[in-house]
């Protein structure tokens, strides 16, 4: 089974739906999916909403295979900032980084 890459699904959605003129597309096209995205939470169709996100992580491959990078290797730099920060937590799995003073 092949698995899908940044640059797979990039060049695929150049053959399905053309060169992107203006990457905004790609981020509101982002939160139109990220809405159904939370109509399906919403609603408790879970199987609906894994496709959703699925959705959403597509249309983020394609932002990101647009600048010529990769989102793999893009998350792996960004989860070693996000392990050297310190943490505010919320109790509820959620939570804000702690912005030191110079930021």
């Amino acid at each position: 089974m092949a698995f899908e890459t940044t640059a797979s699904i990039t060049t695929w959605g150049r053959q399905t739906f053309g060169p992107v003129d203006d990457l905004g597309r790609l981020i509101n096209r982002a939160a139109e999916e990220f809405t159904e995205l939370r109509a399906a939470f919403d609603s408790g169709d879970r199987d609906e909403m894994i496709c959703e996100a699925a959705d959403v992580v597509i249309l983020l491959h394609r932002l990101v295979g647009e600048q010529g990078r990769d989102l793999a290797a893009a998350i792996d730099a960004k989860m070693q900032i996000n392990r050297s920060r310190q943490w505010r937590t919320t109790g509820d799995g959620v939570g804000a980084h702690i912005k030191p003073e110079t930021e």
